[in-house]
This record gives C-alpha cells, sequence and structure tokens, in this order.
C-alpha cells in the first residue's frame, strides 16, 4: 500500500497540489520523491546493473537532488557496516567468495598439508601480528613443484571489514582481506599458489606472522577465526589437469604425431613469466611490532631499509605488495583541495584524484605504479558484494619490477637504500616489497654494469572547474622509463632491458548541489622486458604484460524515509584487463563486474537496501582456458556457470597445425 499512496501523491503533486500530496503520502514531498525513486529502483535491479544505471540516474532524480538537504559529502564513495540488527535476510551461514583463476593444483592431491595457523582475532587494534614458528615438513621435503598457502575464515555479527596479510621472515606472502559477516554467519577460504617463494618455505625455524587488526565491543560483535595451511605438491604428484584431448578429437593417436611437447611448454607459457622460484628472497620491510608493512601517513612519509646484494647475484626482482585504507581508500574519487576549502567541507578525503606508488634506490627512481583500485566489502555498497566479493578483495596483486639491468649499480659490496613512497598519498597506504634474487652458483663474483637508466619526470596535467558544490576535475598523466644493463655469468654475457609506459586518466563530476557524483578512470600499463646476447644481439628471452583497469563509479543521494537517514543509489563497473607473452606463447585475461543497487543508510551502517551483481571471468592461452559467470542479487546466487573450454580453442589448435599436418588429418578422415 505503501506503493499505491506514493504514487498517488506523485501523480497529485505534479499537478501543483502540495499540500494534498503531502496528506495522501502522510510524509513531505521530499519524501514522496525519495520512496518513488526507491520503488523504481528496486523494480529495475532487476535489469541488468549497466542499464539499470541508464535509468536511475535520470533527470527526474537530478531534479530530486536539487531539491534535497543531504550533506554534499554522503555522495562520496565510502565504508559502510551492514547492519544484522535490522537485517531482512536470515539464513543459514553463506560461502564468500571471489572470482580468480584456478591455481595449477586445484584438481590434484597434495602430497602433504602443514596447518600453520587457527586463531581468532577478536580485540587486536594496536596489537602486534600474531606469530607461530614455521619449519617445512621433513616427511615432504623440497623441491616441490607447487606450494598453496589456503586461508579458511569465518563470522557472524556485526564487524567491518578490516585488511590482513601473512609474513615469513618478514616476507610478505599474501595480502587480503576480510568479507563483512551477518548475523547468521559467513565463511571462506583464499588460495594462493606460493611457489615463488620456495627458497624461502624450505627453511627451517622461521616464524610465521599474520596482521588483522579487529575491534570487538557492543556495537562491533564479529570475530574473525582464521585457519591458515600450506598444501604442499612433489613433481610426481603434478600432473597436467583433465582435459578435452583435441589431439584424438583431430583425428591423431597421440600427442607425439605433431611434436606436442606440453609438459615443458607449461613451463614456458605466459602463466610462469618467472620459470624457476628465486634462489633467495629479502624483505624490504618494517619491524614487525604494527605489522611487517610501511604505514604511509602522506607523500612525504617515505619508508626505507639498507640491503646489501650478494656479489654472486644475477638477476633481480622487486615484488611490492600496496593497499588503501582511511582518507584515501577511495583516492580515485578524492575531490583537490581548492574544493573542499572554498565549500567549507569538513571532510579530509581530497588532494585530488592522482597517487603513484614509487620506488626508489640510492635516491634514484626505479619503479612507479598505480594501483589496481581494489574495493573492500564494505566499500561504496556492502550490499553489492555478498557474497562474491569485489575484485582482489581477497587476494590483493601484488607488482613486479625486474631491476636486473640496474646490478651494475648494486654489485659492489655495499648496501643501498631502497626506499617506498607515494606520490599525492593521505593518511593512510601499506607497503612494504620482497626482492627476489637469482644466484650464479658458477661463480662467486658476478660483473655487471648499467647502460641505460631513463626515468624522466611525469607528464602530467589538471583542469579544475567548479562553480560552489558542482564541478569537474580531470587528471591525465603519463609516465616512460627505459632501463638496460648487461650481467656476465657463467651463463654468459646477457643484456637485459625494461621498459614502461603508463597511462592514466580520471574524471570527476559533481551535480545536483554536489550530490551526484560520476568517477570515470582509466590506467593502462605496458611492460616489455628483452634479453639478448650481449655480443651477437641473438634474442634469448622476451616478454610483454599489458594490463588496463576502467572503473566507473555513480553515486546519488536523497533524503531517507525517517530521521538522520538517507538513501544512496549507485552503479559500480570495473575490470582487469590483461595481454601477456613469453616467447611464442601468450595469454589472456579479462575480469569485469558491473554492481548496481540502492540503500538506506544512518551514519555509516547500512538499514535496508537492493542490489544486483554481475561478473565475468575468462583466461586463454596456448595450454588452456578457463571461464566462469556469476550473478547475485540482494545476497543470492542467481548463477554460476564455469567452463575449462574455450570455443575459440579448437580453432586455434588447427591454425597452429602445418599444412602437412593438415594433409594428414585429411588422409585419416
Amino acid at each position: 500500500m505503501v506503493l499505491s499512496n506514493d504514487l498517488k501523491a506523485f501523480r497529485i503533486l505534479f499537478t501543483g497540489h502540495q499540500a494534498k500530496a503531502r496528506r495522501v503520502a502522510g510524509s513531505s514531498y521530499l519524501h514522496i520523491f525519495a520512496s518513488l525513486v526507491a520503488h523504481l529502483t528496486s523494480l529495475l535491479i532487476q535489469l541488468q546493473p549497466g542499464k539499470m544505471s541508464r535509468l536511475i540516474f535520470s533527470p527526474l532524480l537530478l531534479l530530486l537532488l536539487l531539491l534535497t538537504s543531504v550533506s554534499p559529502s554522503s555522495s562520496q564513495p565510502d565504508h559502510f557496516l551492514k547492519s544484522t540488527a535490522t537485517s531482512l535476510r536470515q539464513q543459514p551461514p553463506q560461502q564468500y567468495l571471489e572470482l580468480t583463476h584456478p591455481v595449477p593444483s586445484d584438481q590434484l592431491i597434495p602430497s602433504c598439508t602443514l596447518s600453520l595457523l587457527q586463531h581468532s582475532f577478536a580485540n587486536t587494534m594496536g596489537q602486534p601480528p600474531f606469530s607461530v614458528p614455521y619449519s617445512p615438513p621433513s616427511y615432504c621435503p623440497s623441491p616441490w613443484s607447487h606450494v598453496v598457502l589456503q586461508i579458511d575464515a569465518t563470522c557472524h555479527g556485526d564487524q567491518y571489514d578490516r585488511i590482513f596479510a601473512i609474513w615469513l621472515a618478514g616476507v610478505e606472502i599474501l595480502r587480503s582481506s576480510t568479507a563483512e559477516p551477518t548475523a547468521s554467519g559467513i565463511f571462506w577460504n583464499v588460495r594462493k599458489d606460493v611457489t615463488r617463494y620456495s627458497s624461502l618455505l624450505s627453511r627451517s625455524n622461521l616464524t610465521l606472522s599474520m596482521m588483522l587488526e579487529n575491534l570487538v565491543n557492543d556495537e562491533f560483535t564479529g570475530v574473525y577465526h582464521v585457519n591458515v595451511s600450506l598444501f604442499f605438491y612433489d613433481h610426481h604428484a603434478v600432473v597436467a589437469p583433465p582435459r578435452v584431448n583435441w589431439m584424438k578429437m583431430l583425428g591423431f593417436q597421440s600427442d607425439s604425431d605433431i611434436n606436442v611437447r606440453e609438459d615443458e611448454n607449461r613451463e614456458k607459457s605466459s602463466l610462469n613469466l618467472y620459470e624457476t622460484p628465486a634462489d633467495l628472497i629479502i624483505p624490504i620491510s618494517d619491524h614487525g611490532d604494527e605489522g611487517f608493512w610501511f604505514r604511509i601517513q602522506n607523500e612525504s612519509d617515505v619508508r626505507s631499509k639498507n640491503i646489501e646484494l650478494p656479489m654472486n647475484a644475477k638477476r633481480v626482482l622487486l615484488e611490492l605488495y600496496v593497499s588503501f585504507h582511511g582518507n584515501d581508500e577511495f583516492w580515485y574519487s578524492n575531490p583537490p583541495n581548492a574544493y573542499i576549502e572554498s565549500n567549507n567541507l569538513t571532510t579530509k578525503r581530497g588532494n585530488g584524484a592522482w597517487r603513484e606508488v614509487f620506488v626508489r634506490i640510492d635516491g634514484s627512481l626505479v619503479a612507479t605504479e598505480i594501483p589496481f583500485p581494489v574495493i573492500f566489502t564494505g566499500g561504496i555498497n556492502p550490499l553489492f558484494w555478498e557474497p562474491v566479493v569485489a575484485i582482489g578483495a581477497f587476494d590483493l596483486p601484488s607488482y613486479d619490477f625486474d631491476l636486473t639491468p640496474l646490478l651494475g649499480s648494486l654489485l659492489d659490496g655495499k648496501s643501498h637504500n631502497f626506499e617506498l613512497g607515494v606520490n599525492g598519498a593521505i593518511q593512510f597506504w601499506l607497503l612494504d616489497a620482497n626482492l627476489h634474487i637469482w644466484l650464479d652458483y658458477g661463480s662467486s663474483d658476478v660483473e655487471a654494469k648499467v647502460v641505460v637508466n631513463w626515468f624522466p619526470e611525469i607528464h602530467q596535467s589538471w583542469e579544475t572547474s567548479f562553480n560552489q558544490l558542482d564541478g569537474s576535475f580531470k587528471v591525465k598523466a603519463e609516465r616512460k622509463s627505459l632501463a638496460s644493463g648487461w650481467v656476465a655469468s657463467s651463463c654468459g654475457n646477457l643484456t637485459t632491458s625494461v621498459s614502461r609506459k603508463i597511462e592514466f586518466k580520471n574524471k570527476i563530476n559533481f551535480e545536483g548541489n554536489g550530490r551526484y557524483k560520476m568517477v570515470h578512470q582509466k590506467v593502462k600499463v605496458k611492460t616489455e622486458v628483452r634479453t639478448v646476447e650481449s655480443g651477437s644481439g641473438k634474442l634469448i628471452s622476451q616478454r610483454m604484460l599489458k594490463r588496463k583497469y576502467p572503473l566507473n563509479v555513480i553515486t546519488s543521494t536523497v533524503p531517507g524515509y525517517d530521521m538522520d537517514t538517507y538513501m544512496m543509489t549507485t552503479n559500480v563497473s570495473h575490470s582487469l584487463k590483461e595481454k601477456s607473452s613469453n616467447g611464442e606463447f601468450s595469454g589472456s585475461l579479462l575480469n569485469s563486474q558491473e554492481s548496481g543497487g540502492w540503500m538506506i543508510v544512518k551514519d555509516h551502517s547500512v538499514l535496508s537496501g537492493a542490489s544486483r551483481t554481475q561478473q565475468s571471468f575468462s583466461y586463454q592461452d596456448e595450454i588452456a582456458c578457463y571461464s566462469r559467470n556469476i550473478e547475485a542479487s540482494s545476497g543470492q546466487l542467481l548463477r554460476d556457470e564455469s567452463a575449462s573450454v574455450c570455443p575459440s580453442f579448437s580453432y586455434k589448435m588447427l591454425k597452429k597445425l602445418s599444412s602437412k599436418m593438415l594433409k594428414k588429418l585429411l588422409l585419416k578422415s
């Protein structure tokens, strides 16, 4: 009956009889508008999120925004808590998940399993990490073909999502975040291939630490119960996962008919940019009392560590872990300080929408990254992320930088200062890094020289235009770099060149007296690593990685039904697109997510709402392919479809056959 009264009141209002409309609806005309928008949004949730956003964010809604008196800061993307006390969904404990590529050993039986840690994280705010001793299982010695880290977690009650990390001897091996629980409880697991840390995992008498700061009281009741395990797979246990035998389907008796060497090729495929784990891993991290990550408070806050590399290092790679929180959790939506100051706003989320993580060695810039905008499960609209969380929320990406060309300036028997920081940062970011080092066991000293180290200033432009609370803000940036150097080891004299290009675009629009906000961001990164024989120029290896991650966020806010509440309507679309190559092998990945919906909010608690999320994940390379499509609405899975056979795979296989093999196929048919 509420819908009937609101619609009747809405018709009366637009005939000019405001008083009569208020009597029919029993509310002010602003709440009549809000009620209508909420009902329309609930109906439009049944549409695809992309179509829904075009209908919801209409001139009708903009008219309502112009008439409302909600604080403009409430239309900013923000962090919220699902209120279990007012939740309308009562159900058994629910599993949460993140769509990602299955780890290579998912369908295999581990050679052994090691339980590392069982702990309940309750009042851990401000406490040091929870630590346990670590040694590899004696009954399952290295070398291993694969090692998988698995996290199993449960929680119920009211609780914010929490960032957490796991370190082994100060080396970070996982950055993750929790899901926000419900009254009936949730559970989830994370599986990450950590084979690249094998040299560290094979050592005994180390310390494994996990940092998860949580707060439990009368208001926040959720305790996170966590189990951490390692699964080890020896070389005899690992075989290729089940797959369609395309060779027999094409008429060949065996793979050897076309000289397929799948085991060898799998090691060289684009999935394995670095085929063998490093011999040594050195952390660039803090002392560990507050976690081993560096807490970056602003752009002047640069943290560092002095490291001396072994003289027989022949290759070095820096792995960077990064996450953003507090006033910079939604850095991509932050307006410039001039806008905040001119309108006398109280928000501290400013400094514009440009952030760049950087690495310096002895004061010289050697690497930069614009991180993927991971959205945690309490972010923007927490109803979007149940039970399917946002891209990267359970397994935040790390970023690799090949520093081999710079060995000529590092192999001098001296300590060198490695610095980490964030350009444009405000409170706060969490950073640390690992140095993966490959050693030359054929010699005690390796010679190296830097040939080129070109890291020019960034090209950047800003456009700012606003009138009171409405305005437009644009940022564009581009950075190129090139490093090249040779290393003479027992493997020969090899020259490695690393070229990199980053393109960044961000646009923020405020309309409707600052209560309607649009964020559009595009990031493109291209990295190429080439290794050649220094004398002949013969190509040894060539790897390329192209990444794109567009992000679109649209939010609007109108008054809610009750005092001190408001309704936020939101649409989010973001994706990760990758193309990689390793010699003749190539692969592609697309992970795309669209969400739309509304919620009634009081302070930062979500009282009610509706949502719909669709996600599509696909991966394909020369060896295999995988796809999965999921759809969820208001906390329930509507569709979950996966496949390990892609329609174009057979075509690609046929295309790679030589004319001689095609003739053989015809003769056998």
